[in-house]
């Protein structure tokens, strides 16, 4: 069986670092918190993240772009059903 998607649940430090991860290799990734706060937090330090990446020529912006495209954010755990 092939993984098609990922949920990271937490939206923290190692949360948002492992969806970063996931999601620069080619995995959709849904990154889950139990607050919109949170999730929004994590989403902010991914794209801060992505930013010095290309400011530092380690990734192209086309990359960085595609790579925020595979996230799904949510605070609702039962969108882990579509995880597979």
């Amino acid at each position: 069986m092939a993984i098609e998607r990922i949920a990271v649940l937490g939206a923290g430090q190692m949360g948002n670092g492992i969806t970063q991860v996931a999601a620069a290799a080619g995995y959709h990734v849904i990154m889950i918190d139990i607050e919109q706060e949170y999730v929004d937090k994590g989403l902010a330090t991914i794209q801060r993240s992505l930013a010095k990446l290309v400011s530092k020529e380690r990734m192209s912006q086309e990359d960085a772009d595609a790579t925020l495209a595979r996230l799904c954010l949510a605070t609702d755990r039962s969108v882990c059903a579509e995880c597979a």
